[in-house]
């Protein structure tokens, strides 16, 4: 039965929320405060289950507010619950340490939902700020690694995957066999390896091949 706080400057979304939590038999009990500041001179002391926090406070910010929470409560699950969804803020909020990201258009069976979701374990989003995450990592990701590999080696690495044989990649690639030996050998030096199983693992896990 996990303990709420909320951390929300606009009184009467703070008190509906406030009165729609506490009517919950699960939750206990609730809290609320306008300000970051109010909240965290509580810590350690005493420290909530759950946090919902709003980004646009007075004072502290939400995600200052949510450092924090994780030095001074780490066992405290935090959620946002804002009106903000730019990249900047939602970037900054994971980095913090924001278990979940949630808009305040949210219904109230959502919000509901992912309380308990993130006091399970889980990471509740908002579908479109999961569609953004997944945007922003992909773009922060570093480069699939080819380990320098010229076209011809990246075609004899795709078949040995696929699992053909020294003679059938010749075969393949209309390749002399000696020719095939030399180029899988080049490979192997060049992915730091000396076994074809070895070889095969790195192109998977580097994504030199894709699968």
């Amino acid at each position: 039965m996990p303990s709420i706080w909320i951390i929300e400057d606009n009184k009467a979304f703070r008190s509906g929320l406030e009165r729609m939590l506490g009517q919950q038999e699960d939750f206990v009990p609730v809290r609320s405060f306008p300000r970051c500041e109010d909240a965290i001179a509580l810590l350690p002391g005493e420290a909530p289950d759950v946090v919902l926090l709003d980004i646009g406070l007075p004072g502290m910010d939400g995600i200052e507010g949510l450092s924090h929470f994780k030095r001074l409560a780490p066992e405290a699950t935090a959620l946002i619950l804002t009106v903000f969804e730019d990249d900047d803020k939602i970037f900054r909020a994971i980095c913090a340490g924001a278990s979940g990201y949630l808009l305040k258009s949210e219904a109230t069976a959502r919000i509901i939902s992912a309380i308990r979701e993130a006091f399970a374990g889980g990471s509740p989003m908002n579908a479109r700020i999961a569609r953004r995450v997944l945007e922003m990592f992909t773009r922060f990701a570093p480069p699939a690694a080819d380990h320098d590999l010229n076209d011809r080696e990246k075609a004899v690495l795709e078949l040995m995957v696929d699992g053909y044989a020294r003679k059938q990649i010749a075969d393949q690639l209309s390749l002399n066999p000696h020719t095939a030996d030399y180029v899988m050998r080049c490979i192997y030096k060049k992915l730091h390896v000396n076994c074809l199983a070895s070889a095969i693992s790195v192109a998977m896990k580097d994504g030199i091949v894709k699968r």
